[in-house]
């Protein structure tokens, strides 16, 4: 697809940029006195906790901003492979990945050694990404994500929209109150922007908040959290244009080093014609900010004309542009207790936890899967499904993710600069040096190889030889297999929708299911007819079987009728009591999941998979009471 070739406009890209306008707030309203969860933020870990907590109509959910509307441009561009499996989720990742550029290769420039004042190629290669996901690293604007994400919760049961023109001024948390988890101890207080001062304060209690307000966040600063880290004294200025260039790269992701006016990352654009540019501007005096630099657009394309020679860069159209000093802190706490014994009732998450350069593409792409980690834990333990325990496995699980981000962003942001500062005491080459830095993080840029620590809800790493591609802690890794009732091929990971459900991919044994001494027959049996059974403790009389933990069944064989399986694999739901045709699947030669992911043929095994797409458990087919116990500590009984 391409766009912006008259100049950059933001909004829905399906719509042709003769006609394409800009996204507007919603009507202004009073807030609500109570709710049951209070978002102070619309960036992306904000809007996906408010997408995910929008499809529960007994959840109320009130979002607030202190911006006037939703975001048009700027910050963000990278969306990572994790992130599509995230929005797979929401169903809107066909749509992001048509939109998207995709980034399929990456270009290394250095200073000629036959003229020094000139760059020079180096070389190509393809993007160390490509394979580690069905979804394909790209770039697009971060408001066109946060356009899906508010589209879903405008359309959902709730039709939750954000409030914005809104100040948060106090956020009070009731101490005596924490541990009731029937009480609202959150107390807000916020201030129209949008009037005069002296225009009343508007209060909302809640049982619980969560701060999504960025690196000068209210929140934490209202619960008192600190941030620990440092800044380096090196400003970059960050820039997305529209302009003309022979630079041979120009749409290709490309690092360069010149010799003596810094470095430039190119990023190229969706819609063929829009480029972000981050350009190595001056060091900074100690203690001094990037913002208040006496240097403006113009600076920063004189700097990247210099760094671009031979090239020429004609820019026709700056979108957006900012100055920013590169800084990793991550917050001491990722909740409000301070006890082990103590329930969390207040969050951060995003850059309110977290902040690091821009240059990775980490920002968005950390930020989004902390409230896909926090949301699901949320709403099941509002929702009285689980154990309110839950909670604290957040902040074990997210801060260290923070905590690699960071170090990875240090590493980086070292690489990437030219002039000397705190990391580099020499202006020195290093295009190889990123090149290798890539290829060892390739997983953790992509967010697949992200994993959670031995935990209640990460167990079973014994049996990991089972299916070692099912790597437990990490995302279930998607593979194809083929729909059983009409031979379509799906992908199986894109069966774990957003919707607060447990899932069982049950990979049969090599016996037929039908038969009586088959392992995954018994389990089937197990799990239908037995009051061990989780799906049985755990689903109250009227709901769905498959409302609480979903089942999907993957045969060896081929030649079975779903008629003939139990009736928990073609289960009647609903007010009609339809019959559900898609929760079995098979093999083939184009589609073995059993070869792809390493699982074991002849024994089979149980992959349970968490709301977040997490492996919590890998098991045998016949360790009945230890599927069993895995989630005792997890849920409530009906």
């Amino acid at each position: 697809m391409q766009y912006h070739l008259n100049g950059f406009k933001p909004g829905n890209l399906q719509v042709g940029d003769a006609s394409r306008v800009p996204p507007s707030a919603p009507p202004l309203r009073e807030l609500p006195d109570q709710v049951d969860v209070l978002i102070v933020g619309t960036g992306p870990a904000g809007l996906t906790m408010a997408r995910q907590l929008a499809e529960f109509a007994d959840i109320s959910t009130c979002i607030l901003d202190l911006k006037s509307g939703p975001m048009l441009f700027g910050q963000a561009d990278g969306i990572s492979c994790r992130t599509q499996e995230i929005m797979a989720a929401f169903d809107c990742s066909e749509i992001l990945a048509k939109e998207m550029y995709q980034l399929h290769r990456n270009a290394f420039w250095e200073a000629d050694s036959d003229n020094p004042e000139h760059i020079k190629r180096t070389h190509k290669v393809p993007d160390a990404r490509i394979g580690l996901s069905e979804f394909t690293h790209g770039v697009v604007n971060q408001s066109r994500l946060h356009d899906l994400l508010l589209e879903g919760m405008a359309n959902s049961v709730t039709h939750l929209v954000p409030d914005y023109n809104r100040q948060l001024v106090n956020l009070a948390v009731d101490e005596a109150l924490t541990q009731d988890f029937t009480a609202y101890p959150i107390s807000a207080q916020f201030k129209r922007t949008d009037k005069s001062d002296d225009s009343p304060l508007e209060t909302i209690k809640a049982r619980y908040v969560v701060g999504c307000d960025g690196g000068r966040s209210s929140v934490r600063q209202h619960l008192d959290i600190a941030m620990v880290g440092d800044s380096t004294n090196k400003a970059w200025g960050v820039m997305d244009i529209l302009a003309n260039s022979d630079f041979p790269d120009i749409r290709v992701k490309s690092f360069i080093q010149s010799k003596n006016h810094g470095a430039v990352m190119v990023v190229p654009r969706e819609g063929g014609y829009l480029v972000r540019l981050y350009v190595e501007l001056d060091l900074l005096e100690k203690h001094q900010r990037a913002a208040n630099l006496d240097l403006g657009v113009a600076d920063i394309i004189r700097q990247a004309q210099k760094i671009l020679t031979p090239y020429q860069l004609d820019v026709k159209e700056v979108a957006w542009w900012s100055i920013y000093a590169v800084g990793q802190r991550v917050a001491e706490r990722f909740d409000n207790t301070t006890a082990e014994d103590q329930i969390p009732r207040a969050f951060l998450a995003g850059d309110a936890g977290h902040t690091h350069s821009p240059k990775g593409g980490w920002g968005l792409n950390t930020s989004l899967p902390d409230t896909f980690n926090l949301g699901w834990k949320l709403a099941s333990v509002i929702r009285g499904q689980n154990q309110p325990s839950l909670l604290k496995t957040y902040a074990s699980e997210r801060r260290k993710v923070a905590n690699m981000l960071i170090n990875a962003d240090r590493e980086m942001s070292a690489l990437v600069a030219t002039k000397p500062n705190a990391e580099t005491e020499a202006n020195t080459s290093k295009t190889a040096e990123i090149e290798k830095f890539i290829a060892r993080q390739n997983g953790f840029i992509a967010g697949t190889s992200i994993g959670y620590d031995e935990s209640y809800i990460c167990t079973g790493m014994q049996h990991q030889h089972l299916a070692t591609g099912f790597a437990i802690g990490q995302r279930f890794h998607s593979a194809m297999a083929t729909r059983l009732v009409d031979g379509r091929p799906v992908h199986l990971g894109h069966l774990n929708k957003a919707d607060g459900r447990w899932r069982l991919f049950i990979f049969a044994d090599d016996k037929s299911p039908l038969a009586a001494d088959s392992e995954a027959n018994k389990l089937f049996k197990f799990l239908q007819e037995s009051e061990q059974s989780p799906i049985n403790r755990y689903t109250t009389t009227g709901q769905d079987i498959d409302s609480v933990i979903d089942i999907c069944a993957v045969l060896p064989q081929q030649d079975i009728e779903i008629q003939d399986l139990p009736a928990l694999l073609w289960p009647a739901k609903g007010k009609l009591g339809l019959h559900d045709y898609e929760k079995v699947y098979h093999t083939c030669n184009e589609h073995d999941v059993f070869t792809q992911r390493g699982i074991n043929r002849q024994a089979g095994c149980v992959v349970v998979v968490r709301p977040d797409q997490h492996i919590g458990t890998l098991l045998p087919l016949n360790a009945h009471d230890q599927l069993s116990a895995f989630f005792e500590p997890i849920m409530l009984l009906k």
